[in-house]
């Protein structure tokens, strides 16, 4: 196996960790070590630091921005990327997250 632990192996451990059978764990290990696993966006990364920064859940920070949570965790899961200018707000709260605060009191 040339100095790579074994997909069982991980999956043994990730299982053992979580208390549960992972059912689809196995497969998903097989695409990621092949190199077709999830691809993380710049989209995704933007609006998960927004709302990191902003110090809320995903349910608060979907309430703050007036957006259903199921479309703010489409988002950050990388399903669909967010329109241009949600993406402009999600730029502006990571580099000023008081305004966060501001959308709160609008």
């Amino acid at each position: 196996m040339s100095g790579k632990i074994g997909v069982d192996v991980v999956a043994r451990a990730i299982e053992a960790d979580a208390g549960e059978a992972l059912p689809d764990l196995r497969q998903a290990l097989k695409e990621a070590q092949a190199g077709e696993g999830r691809v993380t966006t710049p989209e995704q990364i933007l609006v998960r630091q927004a709302r990191e920064k902003s110090g809320l859940t995903q349910a608060a920070f979907a309430e703050r921005i007036d957006t259903p949570v199921a479309t703010l965790r489409d988002w950050e899961q990388g399903r669909f990327a967010p329109p241009g200018a949600v993406a402009c707000l999600m730029r502006l709260i990571v580099n000023h997250p008081e305004l966060s605060g501001e959308l709160a009191a609008s």
